[in-house]
């Protein structure tokens, strides 16, 4: 007992503690990416006429809560199964393991889990349903899919996508942008989630994982990231293009030079990608292609 407790000790004096390491852990920047998009959504895409009250109203707080706990939970159990691959891969970012006790961390991922899915369930039975194949997909993802070719990549897309239908899935408006807006943000990750797993390569093949650059190499999977690069890049200009026929020009601008431009450069960067920076690189411009993106609902609202 003595011995477990003074390891536990040692594993905690190894790195910062506190708030710090709890926000690292749930990736706070990260939800708060997210909760700026389902405002935006509810704002600017489906309430336009009454940013505030839409804003305001208890049902979309209450959405608000239950997405951002099944997210915090899903990094959460990510971290928990991860902890030797993170070793390789991001030591300087280890929490789980090191800061946090591995079985207190399980303990936060169900509460938060059966907090998302509660508050869910009480809005609606379908956000409820959501919430809860959300969170499974999530524990799923971790523990088995990521280490699948494309599997995983797909899930967390789809989480995504998922993300930015849910106000829609509340209020039931029938508004088409906010389906354009989630297939942009389901191309977009998968984008950037194959690009991190040829950043992850080192520390995914010590430890049994099978992600598309191990199984296909990482030319050929350069030539996936390229595939949904396009699909993004054409979504994209059919927006900007709808947009200036709409008379919203300022949008269209917008994505033009903020959304479209960005992901051509990234594709002509793709070419000459050959080493584990390079990718690294990629990833962070595809989050900013993506905060701009959102960021462009605030100009949508003016169409």
């Amino acid at each position: 007992m003595a011995r477990s407790s003074s390891g536990q000790v040692a594993a905690a004096s190894a790195g910062p503690g506190g708030w710090p390491s709890l926000l690292r852990l749930i990736r706070f920047p990260n939800l708060l990416i997210m909760a700026l998009t389902l405002a935006l959504v509810q704002s600017c895409l489906l309430r336009p006429e009454a940013p505030r009250a839409a804003l305001l109203s208890a049902g979309f707080v209450l959405l608000l809560v239950a997405a951002l706990s099944i997210a915090a939970a899903g990094y959460i159990i990510n971290d928990y199964y991860d902890v030797k691959i993170d070793v390789i891969n991001r030591p300087d970012r280890l929490v789980v393991g090191r800061v946090i006790n591995r079985r207190h961390a399980m303990l936060a991922h169900l509460v938060l889990s059966g907090v998302g899915v509660g508050l869910a369930g009480v809005l609606s039975p379908v956000l409820g349903a959501v919430n809860l194949g959300s969170a499974l997909l999530l524990w799923g993802y971790s523990a088995r899919f990521k280490r699948l070719p494309l599997v995983g990549n797909l899930s967390i897309a789809l989480l995504t996508a998922a993300l930015v239908l849910l106000p829609e899935l509340q209020l039931r408006t029938g508004t088409t942008p906010v389906w354009v807006y989630a297939l942009a943000a389901f191309l977009l990750t998968v984008v950037r989630e194959i690009v991190k797993d040829v950043e992850d390569m080192r520390g995914d093949a010590e430890h049994d994982c099978h992600t598309l650059p191990i199984v296909w190499g990482v030319a050929r999977t350069k030539w996936a990231i390229g595939f949904f690069l396009l699909c993004l890049v054409l979504l994209v200009a059919g927006g900007a293009w709808h947009s200036w026929q709409s008379g919203n020009w300022t949008l269209s601008s917008w994505l033009l030079i903020t959304v479209l431009l960005p992901s051509l450069g990234m594709g002509r960067y793709l070419v000459r990608a050959d080493r584990r920076h390079h990718f690294a690189r990629l990833s962070a411009w595809c989050k900013w292609i993506m905060l701009t993106g959102v960021l462009s609902m605030i100009l949508a609202a003016w169409g």
